[in-house]
């Protein structure tokens, strides 16, 4: 069982910039695929930020260009910077691991951290 907490969120201009957190129970370090999710009032959750234990990284059209995902094993820790946010960004955002790359149903969940993209 791996707990994930996320933390970081917080009230932002638009335009400006936020990292958030999550960090988790146990090692990382062998976990296949870790991720950031987010889900705005009345839509569905979107994966926006993919990192692999091989360092591979992918994005949403939605963010790419103005957020990075990074992995620090040492800490057992995955960020995401998020520069140039939008009002649009407003949602909660949730880390999410996939241990074994789908092989096996086994994922787990933080519980989200609130983004507010307001003047």
């Amino acid at each position: 069982q791996v707990h994930l907490v996320e933390s970081g969120g917080g009230l932002v201009q638009p335009g400006g910039s936020l990292t958030l957190s999550c960090a988790a129970s146990e090692s990382i370090r062998d976990i296949y695929l870790m991720a950031w999710y987010r889900q705005a009032p009345g839509k569905q959750r979107e994966k926006i930020a993919v990192t692999l234990n091989d360092g591979f990284t992918s994005y949403s059209v939605s963010v790419q260009g103005r957020f990075t995902i990074s992995r620090l094993n040492a800490a057992n820790t995955v960020y995401i910077q998020m520069n140039s946010l939008k009002r649009e960004d407003t949602a909660v955002y949730y880390c999410y691991a996939d241990p074994a790359g789908g092989t096996s149903p086994v994922v787990y969940w933080g519980k989200g951290t609130l983004v507010n993209v307001s003047s």
